[in-house]
């Protein structure tokens, strides 16, 4: 039953003849788990929240950063450095002191994910990468949850719905992963700050929806939206009978063809720049007009030069952006094992802004 507090809180739910008491009632039973706290999760959990979606949890192990705040508003200035799961729920339990948050400071792994996902009715995938999300998908299948599913791309964003009543699941949809670089995240290569509110807010639409039986859902479906244009489209898809899903991947890292890639902040390397040694895989033009020192070694020639590194002291790999210096840490991965290998963040482009 709903209390007095909780009947003025969602009178505007009350008043929808699809939803009433008895829908929010049944918001009010319903578990949710969002992994990820970050663009995609922010408006996730703060719609939800304010719905009425009664036991909201949250796994994230990030703190909040500054390069955050352009997007996930959900933090501010004064939360930087702090635990996302932390600041979130104590936020969001100011907004909606109805609800119950479980959060869980920790990465998502093989090891968690189906002791975690088994709590919950319905799994929110906000994650920016394809060992996650091939994690995610499995545990959930596995947990027998289905997942609301989002991504995002600079302008142009994705909407989906994954295992519901045994329907597709995102092997159906990418049975191989693309690899890590095929699709960088955001710290790589920028987002509309406006796109993760959208999205968020429609995977937010799924959820309730899902709840409430309202509507159609995106199952078997692939909502794709272009910021610039609005343009939209729906992509259908079927469940593929041969994916079958019985285990979880050994890693999944290796699975997508990526390893996790260690990376240091500009500061925290000027701070011990002698314990490290900076290895540019920048082309000889970019090099000669602005370079911090250290080893040169442009990335077309680094499978034939990679043995001229020294291995006494952690090499930290930079170009301009950040992106080139992990392809060059995947190659040195695999020829340099006895090597500690940092991505320099944000790269170069730091001296120039």
């Amino acid at each position: 039953m709903l209390s007095k507090n909780e009947k003025k809180q969602y009178n505007r739910h009350l008043i929808l003849e699809e939803i009433g008491s008895k829908g929010q009632e049944k918001l009010k039973q319903f578990k949710v788990l969002v992994v990820g706290a970050g663009g995609l999760g922010c408006p996730v959990l703060q719609y939800l929240t304010a719905a009425g979606v009664g036991t909201i949890g949250i796994v994230d192990d990030d703190v909040v950063d500054q390069t955050n705040l352009q997007r996930q508003v959900l933090y501010t200035v004064d939360d930087i450095g702090s635990s996302k799961v932390e600041v979130a729920s104590q936020k969001l339990k100011r907004l909606n002191p109805n609800i119950a948050f479980d959060i869980y400071n920790e990465r998502l792994n093989k090891a968690n994910v189906v002791a975690i996902f088994s709590k919950f009715d319905i799994i929110v995938d906000g994650t920016d990468n394809f060992p996650t999300r091939y994690l995610v998908n499995d545990g959930a299948v596995l947990a027998n949850k289905p997942v609301v599913f989002g991504s995002i791309f600079k302008f142009e964003g994705q909407v989906s719905v994954f295992n519901y009543q045994h329907g597709p699941t995102y092997r159906c949809l990418f049975p191989e992963p693309p690899g890590e670089d095929a699709l960088p995240n955001c710290s790589d290569i920028g987002v509309l700050g406006v796109l993760p509110g959208i999205m968020g807010s429609l995977m937010a639409n799924e959820v309730l929806k899902m709840i409430l039986d309202l509507g159609k859902l995106l199952n078997g479906k692939l909502l794709c939206l272009d910021s610039q244009s609005l343009n939209q489209q729906i992509v259908t898809f079927s469940k593929n009978e041969n994916s079958k899903i019985t285990s979880l991947q050994d890693d999944y890292h290796i699975f997508c063809g990526t390893q996790e890639i260690q990376s240091i902040s500009l500061d925290d390397y000027q701070n011990k720049c002698k314990e490290y040694v900076l290895l540019d895989v920048r082309t000889i033009s970019e090099h000669k007009k602005f370079n911090i020192g250290g080893y040169h070694i442009p990335l077309h020639d680094l499978e034939k030069k990679a043995m001229e590194l020294p291995h006494d002291k952690p090499v930290v790999v930079c170009c301009q952006s950040g992106i080139r210096s992990k392809k060059a840490i995947q190659l040195l991965l695999n020829l340099r094992k006895d090597v500690t290998l940092l991505n320099l963040e944000g790269g170069l482009n730091q001296f120039s802004s």
